[in-house]
């Protein structure tokens, strides 16, 4: 009964958010290109579900791509600084210092180089997604008891043998839990990409509506990145359920 009670309040506080919202609007007859009511976004929602479908369906590409590049850059990142720690030193500042450039100054940098194409708006969800997921991964791996590798290593395993037996399995915890904050990061990351230069996605979209102040159609692909956001985070949360069902802490 606790948990639902949990799980009810936050729906309801939103409910009531959204009813207030709307009788602001209506009551105050606040102008659409000001501030749409919650009955005017879902309107162009529906209206406008084909054209946000198939803008989403681009970002969306560009958000997989990108997570796929960085899981594989992650790990073979992460491996190699837990195996050599002269490469944790010497790289893990330079990860640390790239975060600290926001996304939208390296997002124009890229087109100039890249073009127009899909390339720069992966690698802006590669740039995003990369931290999160190898940090995660190198801790797990540097938080595993070493005796479980001397154990492996006593029965003749080589060194690369006991990452393939104990330490990779062993940290695939860690790693997971880094997937779920850049699975949210994902769409953000294409979108970002697709605002500074794109023919199509929800980013394109979501500037054109925004010069022709059409707020209605802001606030509705705004919801669909949202959506969007919270399945790549669920599609990891799911993954993690179903394999690892040890992963998941029961309440």
């Amino acid at each position: 009964m606790k948990k639902w009670r949990k799980r009810i309040a936050p729906v309801l506080l939103i409910t009531l958010l959204i009813a207030v919202w709307e009788l602001v609007v209506r009551i105050k007859d606040i102008p659409l290109y000001v501030l749409p009511a919650p009955s005017q976004v879902v309107g162009s929602l529906v209206t406008d579900w084909s054209v946000l479908a198939g803008h989403a369906g681009v970002t969306v590409m560009e958000a997989l791509a990108g997570m796929a590049i960085a899981l594989v850059l992650a790990v073979t990142l992460g491996i190699a600084m837990d195996a050599f720690p002269a490469v944790k030193s010497g790289l893990y500042p330079v990860l640390v210092v790239t975060q600290t450039v926001p996304m939208i100054v390296l997002a124009p940098i890229l087109i100039i180089y890249l073009g127009f194409g899909l390339t720069p708006k992966i690698l802006t969800v590669v740039l995003m997604c990369f931290f999160p997921v190898v940090v995660s991964f190198t801790d797990a791996m540097g938080q595993m008891d070493e005796e479980y590798v001397h154990l492996v290593r006593s029965f003749g395993a080589g060194r690369w043998e006991a990452y393939r037996l104990v330490k990779i399995p062993a940290a695939v915890p860690g790693l997971v839990s880094g997937l779920k904050v850049a699975a949210t990061y994902s769409i953000s990351g294409a979108v970002v990409g697709e605002w500074i230069g794109a023919q199509s996605g929800l980013g394109y979209y979501l500037l054109r509506v925004k010069n022709s102040y059409m707020l209605d159609k802001v606030f509705a692909c705004v919801l669909v990145i949202v959506a969007l956001s919270l399945c790549m985070n669920g599609a990891i949360r799911l993954y993690q359920m179903f394999a690892m069902p040890y992963g998941e802490k029961k309440e």
